[in-house]
């Protein structure tokens, strides 16, 4: 699955010779191809570009500019089969997963485009002198929204945040991650297909430099990656002043209570913890079990390890696939040396498989872990399952916050209630009970981090009202007004007085 370099990618230069970056398929290693890292100045004269088409975007209509997204949303669909073959050669993930990234990105492109119109359109709020004021709020868009995004979803994270930031009136300059770039050149020429012009949405390539060159020349970044990264832009913004939303690290948690179902526990687990091989911000990578069932826990998710099929081949039928990077499967056993060396257990797996690929790992089971041990207390993104026994609920909510990272986390019970009021003691920013990971695939949710797993929030309202700026308008209609030199004239402060007594009793004049 070899694909051909897109011209687009190359930019030549007659008197420069910049950083060549080979991109490789990490199931077979075949290069597919190599992208030449974009100097500060280029990338400046694409942001250049970018705001000089923005106030043309911006003035078509919110229904226009949906209207476009969903026009495209559709091409993607209609061309599935090409990104999916182009997402599972840059990262080795199984057809599964990379469906999964084009049906969630539908998703979010139909939800904003439902909504977006209603939530952008200018609001009346009521103002202190209701007769003689009008109040409105504007939203305006920032104007350039940069993206820099990960090789994990190179389809899913390049594009989610675009989709709400096109709608809202900026335009985009996207920094996909150097391994996996030709995924996200494929979906912004669909964009340029469906008719979304192309100085609206761009691409610059490269590593950290062109980053940091991106981070200094756009109204507004959003970033996906680690947490020390990510503290290096949001620093960078600040002295700019410019906005930003960062989803960063996360090590989330799963607790099984005594009253959980054993199987659905066991095997929605595994859900969590080996989707992309654990290659996941949001993915399980420490569990809780009570005391009383952990024994049988343990059987349960051995057993259904056992049922996980790794391959590279094709078909719905594969479980997992390869890790993306050698660095990955490096820290994974690293952490796995780490556990057993403290006294943890392997009880399933734990080994490579380079029959099925240089970058393949098994699935594995620990047990016997605590929190002196990397595997539970740094993020691994690698397929292991660490599983720790707890006295109760409650242990399992202290140690679930005891940790550095708050993105998301999970809980399986059979008390439907009590998991609710268990989810809002965790500190994450979301929680599923029952399941894992759904969160991030509902786009009516809003997700993100807390503590070092970022700022910000992604789908939802909130995902789209990030890339505005309200602006307030008020309008004073002259009613009995005579020249004064203060803000309040006597009249007006009677008028004040009264409003305050009356607003008591009428909810429809409160502000």
């Amino acid at each position: 699955m070899v694909a051909v370099e897109s011209p687009r990618i190359r930019t030549q230069s007659s008197t420069t010779t910049r950083e060549q970056i080979l991109i490789r398929n990490p199931v077979t290693d075949d290069i597919l191809g190599h992208i030449e890292a974009m100097t500060a100045e280029q990338v400046q004269a694409v942001v250049a570009r970018a705001k000089a088409a923005q106030p043309a975007w911006a003035a078509h209509p919110v229904k226009e500019r949906c209207r476009l997204l969903l026009k495209w949303a559709d091409v993607l669909w209609k061309h599935q089969d090409t990104a999916i073959q182009r997402i599972r050669e840059a990262t080795g993930k199984n057809a599964f997963g990379a469906w999964e990234e084009v049906a969630v990105l539908d998703s979010i492109a139909n939800y904003y485009a439902n909504h977006a119109p209603q939530w952008l359109a200018p609001q009346t709020r009521r103002s202190v002198l209701p007769v003689k004021h009008t109040a409105r709020v504007y939203y305006k868009p920032w104007g350039v929204a940069g993206f820099i995004t990960p090789w994990n979803y190179p389809l899913l994270n390049a594009i989610q945040d675009m989709i709400p930031a096109l709608i809202a009136g900026n335009t985009v300059v996207l920094k996909p991650s150097e391994v996996t770039p030709y995924v996200a050149s494929f979906a912004v020429d669909l964009m340029h297909e469906a008719g979304i012009p192309r100085d609206v949405v761009q691409l610059v390539y490269g590593a950290a430099s062109t980053g940091a060159a991106l981070v200094d020349s756009v109204d507004y970044i959003a970033f996906t990656g680690s947490t020390a990264t990510g503290r290096r832009i949001a620093a960078r913004a600040a002295e700019r002043l410019i906005g930003c939303s960062l989803e960063l690290g996360g090590k989330d948690p799963l607790i099984v209570l005594a009253d959980a179902d054993l199987d659905l526990a066991a095997s929605g687990t595994l859900v969590g913890a080996l989707e992309n091989a654990g290659q996941v911000c949001i993915s399980t990578e420490r569990i809780y079990v009570e005391a009383p069932i952990y024994d049988a826990f343990v059987t349960k998710i051995i057993d259904y390890a056992k049922q996980v099929v790794v391959s590279p081949a094709e078909g719905m039928e594969i479980h997992m696939g390869s890790l993306t990077n050698d660095r990955e499967l490096e820290r994974t056993e690293a952490h796995i040396a780490d556990a057993v060396a403290k006294g943890a257990k392997v009880v399933y797996g734990g080994k490579r498989r380079p029959d099925l690929g240089p970058r393949f790992f098994e699935p594995t089971i620990l047990t016997n872990v605590d929190h002196t041990m990397k595997v539970m207390t740094e993020e691994t993104f690698g397929p292991l399952v660490p599983l720790m026994k707890v006295r109760d609920a409650e242990e399992a909510i202290r140690l679930a916050n005891d940790n550095e990272y708050g993105l998301s986390a999970a809980i399986f019970t059979a008390d439907l209630r009590r998991g609710e009021q268990l989810a809002t003691r965790i500190d994450s920013g979301d929680v599923n009970i029952n399941t894992t990971q759904w969160t991030f695939g509902t786009p009516s949710l809003p997700m993100g981090g807390v503590k070092n797993s970022g700022m910000g929030r992604r789908n939802g309202p909130e995902g789209l009202l990030r890339f505005v700026r309200p602006q307030s308008v008020l309008v004073d209609n002259q009613l009995m007004s005579k020249p004064q030199l203060s803000l309040y004239s006597p009249f007006n402060i009677r008028v004040a007085m009264l409003l305050r007594r009356v607003r008591r009793w009428l909810p429809m004049l409160r502000i």
